[in-house]
């Protein structure tokens, strides 16, 4: 096999591949031998046609689509090693030459890994932050402790405020007529949550239990539904239930009901601590997203679309799984929001442009420096693992083996003393 690389343009080239007739031989051999099983031919058992017998009745060209499937699969990773390129997407295959007796010649045009420039990335500042603990701070961790405390009770005699729960049927009009996906019932709101259009959870608050309103709004000139967008609506509203949160009273009672402690005072100082400990590990990480940041930005990249889109697959992966979490569907909150599939997948380009630029720029730091990752230190990482997971060291060693993932245990591990290198040549600033 033999196999060129030519750059054609930013990230794509032409791989070409030759392969010699004897090697394709035997992928028509297999060709032959795949698909004779299903071929009838008078005087002949099926599947038993002899090979010249075959060829002169169909034609040998009749394997080479056959062959052609056979062969690429199996040359291409090479052809890759021996070219030293990177794809970073699957590629576009074209056959230049198949005939027997002749090498089989074809040509894969692919996106590769981009090259990646280096600017500054020692020495770079890090803005001052505030992260210290204030007062305010332990008051909102501890009203947040009350809040979880809360039990939801019924208002039988009372209007909406901001936060209640609030049930009640809705149908929504545009021009006097009702519109698809505008009607629900014993439909259960925390008001202010934001949750529907601009306008119409703030005309729910002062309404009261069996109380019917007609609320006014005008969906948003980009709305996800063309035919709503800018329109003006009326929603029927039908008041069933209000529920609002009591809430129990800060003392120590509550103090030994929530935690360990007899007073009130020992919950307090025992909140700060924790978010000292909380703020410090977010100053830390504050530090070292900045330096990855900014050294990102020093870098020039062409970076490839596909691997944008790639990783916008995947956070859009993650969003969906999280929604999940809450018993919420993507569609179900593209709803609610107004927004389409494509608008979450353009609001999420930015952040998956700096993730895949940060991504490669570490890399080229780690080549750079030269980062090396001990097998010591891999073991380290697989035990920290192990004892998350609850499992033996071994075990867990085996279970990454197999499903090919002690290498991404490596780069993680090279990545972070990377990361660690940026932070130990770096200074503050005021």
């Amino acid at each position: 096999m033999k196999a060129s690389w030519e750059k054609t343009e930013n990230n794509r080239g032409v791989l070409t591949v030759e392969v010699d007739e004897k090697q394709f031989s035997k992928a028509l051999d297999q060709a032959f031998r795949k698909v004779v099983k299903n071929v009838n031919v008078p005087g002949f058992r099926k599947g038993k046609v002899p090979r010249p017998i075959f060829e002169k009745r169909f034609g040998v060209e009749t394997l080479y689509q056959d062959a052609v499937e056979i062969t690429v699969p199996e040359v291409y990773p090479s052809a890759v090693e021996e070219t030293g390129i990177e794809p970073v997407d699957q590629p576009e295959i074209d056959i230049e030459q198949v005939e027997k007796g002749k090498p089989f010649i074809f040509k894969a045009t692919v996106t590769v890994k981009p090259e990646v420039k280096l600017g500054e990335y020692k020495g770079l500042e890090v803005p001052e932050k505030d992260f210290s603990v204030k007062e305010e701070d332990v008051e909102s961790e501890l009203k947040k402790m009350q809040e979880r405390q809360g039990t939801l009770e019924v208002v039988e005699d009372g209007q909406v405020q901001e936060k209640d729960r609030a049930t009640f049927d809705f149908e929504g009009f545009v021009d006097g007529e009702p519109f698809e996906g505008g009607k629900a019932e014993k439909y259960t709101l925390e008001v202010g949550s934001g949750q529907f259009i601009p306008g119409f959870e703030e005309q729910l608050i002062g309404m009261k239990s069996g109380e019917e309103k007609d609320i006014s709004v005008q969906f948003p000139e980009d709305y996800h539904a063309e035919d709503l967008a800018g329109k003006d609506a009326v929603f029927k509203v039908v008041m069933h239930e209000i529920k609002r949160m009591n809430l129990p009273e800060l003392d120590d009672e509550f103090a030994q009901d929530v935690s360990e402690f007899d007073t009130l005072e020992e919950l307090k100082v025992d909140t700060e601590n924790k978010l000292k400990e909380q703020k410090s590990k977010e100053e830390e990480n504050y530090k070292r997203n900045t330096l990855v940041e900014k050294a990102a930005e020093n870098a020039e990249i062409d970076l490839p679309e596909v691997m944008v889109e790639r990783e916008i697959d995947q956070m859009m992966r993650q969003f969906e799984q999280q929604l999940q979490m809450q018993g919420v569907t993507l569609d179900q909150y593209a709803q609610f929001t107004g927004q389409e599939k494509s608008d979450l997948r353009e609001q999420f380009k930015d952040d998956a442009e700096k993730k895949v630029r940060a991504s490669l720029v570490l890399e080229a730091i780690a080549e750079a420096e030269e980062v090396e990752v001990s097998d010591e230190e891999v073991d380290e990482e697989l035990k920290k693992l192990a004892e998350q997971m609850g499992r033996e060291q071994e075990e867990v060693r085996k279970l990454l083996q197999a499903q090919g993932g002690m290498d991404q245990i490596r780069d993680e591990v090279q990545i972070r003393k990377t990361v660690d290198l940026l932070v130990s040549n770096s200074k503050n600033t005021a």
